[in-house]
């Protein structure tokens, strides 16, 4: 009886263990945040993290127009990885502003910037992609919730060339995802950053031909990358909720920033062309 009792006394604390927030994510990636994932989980409008959000004002912020900043309001799990998100050619923060909430109920601190004018190139943007990355990590209300070692960059359009010129300017960033990005360099041989490039088939104002495809080819081929064109779609359809999107965009981030294997099942095999995936095309295996 007492080698019973001591037996499901020992089992009982390992599924104590087992079940603990935050145990396994101890135990093997400290990184990891939010439980495993499913289909379900990465097509969801809201993770498992309530969301609460908080203004920069253009009078504080130093090399960007301001912003918003989206962030896990719980702290039991410590500091989460960040991301800095830039608008398109003439575009405010609205016009991305859904990523925000979204991305951040994963786990994820969000900052959604306006940028200086709303007629800035590139590399003005990559700039203030990485500004208002020093702000959040440095300045901003909510700095010790992240972690400054974790960083990426997203944009629309000319933002989403900027998201380029930022990972060329610091390869420390762990992730970039640009959303049907647009900028005259087509070459990238300079960047390190593992990078998610995303176009859209019906895209006329930065066509996936002269724009999408080629910045995906002229990466290293040594580096983590993937190409996702989305079916059916257009230059601005980043500016709306789009699940295609989220789920990859998220499946990425994740991998990359808070190096989370359990999201690579996402990623490789290669997702297969669907009513929303016009094209996939990627480095796996992740991670080398």
């Amino acid at each position: 009886m007492k080698r019973y009792l001591a037996a499901a006394c020992s089992a009982a604390a390992g599924l104590t263990l087992l079940l603990a927030p935050g145990a396994g994510a101890a135990a093997g990636n400290p990184y990891e945040r939010g439980p495993a994932p499913t289909v379900a989980s990465i097509e969801a409008l809201r993770g498992p993290y309530a969301v609460a959000q908080t203004s920069v004002s253009s009078l504080s912020a130093v090399g960007f127009g301001g912003g918003t900043i989206y962030y896990p309001t719980s702290t039991a799990d410590g500091k989460f990885g960040a991301v800095a998100i830039s608008p398109g050619f003439t575009a405010t923060q609205s016009s991305v502003a859904w990523l925000g909430p979204r991305l951040a109920s994963q786990g994820f601190v969000v900052f959604v910037i306006d940028t200086l004018t709303t007629l800035d190139q590139p590399d003005s943007r990559g700039r203030q992609l990485l500004a208002a990355l020093d702000h959040l990590t440095q300045r901003s209300t909510v700095r010790d919730r992240v972690d400054a070692s974790r960083l990426g960059v997203m944009g629309h359009s000319m933002g989403g060339g900027g998201t380029l010129e930022a990972a060329k300017s610091r390869p420390s960033l762990k992730a970039a995802v640009p959303l049907t990005g647009w900028n005259t360099d087509k070459t990238w041989p300079e960047i390190s950053t593992p990078t998610l490039v995303i176009g859209a088939d019906g895209d006329t104002i930065a066509p996936v031909a002269t724009h999408s495809e080629p910045f995906y080819e002229n990466l290293p081929s040594s580096l983590d990358k993937a190409y996702l064109e989305l079916n059916g779609a257009t230059h601005f359809t980043p500016n709306t909720s789009d699940t295609t999107i989220a789920k990859y965009s998220l499946s990425w981030l994740k991998r990359f920033i808070d190096d989370d294997t359990r999201y690579d099942q996402f990623l490789c095999p290669l997702p297969r062309p669907s009513l929303t995936i016009e094209e996939y095309r990627g480095t796996c295996p992740l991670g080398s």
